[in-house]
């Protein structure tokens, strides 16, 4: 059965694969001082929150990480569901599915009023899981690097 806790200062090894898979899976780098602020934020759980999926083994093998923020359209906060990876032996084992419903469970005990999330129009295997568990809203996402 899979197992998900908070991510601690020891799991930066075993994050850190991960969070290299997940970067690579989306085509892109972050210097090492944005990973290791990123893990020193997920650590102090304070305005980004994380999590870490185990198998039976105690192997890490999947995150999440997410972040609330306020919002125009509501009187409580939005859930941004920011990072959503697990390593490609066990896609398929519900361990996503786990770390969403954890994500969602952890925003509505804060009364938060959506939770959220973005992924390529061409990751179709995930969109599958996204879309058994969430409502395709139909925006496209835009932005501007600074």
């Amino acid at each position: 059965m899979t197992t998900i806790s908070p991510i601690t200062q020891a799991d930066f090894d075993e994050w850190s694969g991960l969070w290299r898979g997940y970067l690579t899976f989306y085509g892109t780098e972050l210097s090492e001082e944005v990973t290791a602020e990123t893990f020193r934020r997920l650590v102090e759980d304070r305005e980004l929150h994380g999590v870490v999926a185990r198998d039976d083994d105690g192997r890490a093998i999947g995150i999440v990480h997410w972040l609330t923020h306020p919002a125009t359209w509501s009187r409580s906060a939005y859930c941004y569901l920011e990072d959503l990876y697990v390593e490609t032996a066990s896609r398929g084992s519900g361990t996503g599915r786990r770390l969403i419903a954890h994500v969602r469970e952890w925003a509505a005990e804060r009364e938060c009023q959506k939770v959220y999330w973005l992924t390529q129009e061409t990751n179709m295997t995930a969109r599958a899981l996204y879309d058994s568990v969430a409502t395709h809203t139909g925006y496209t996402h835009y932005q501007i690097a600074l």
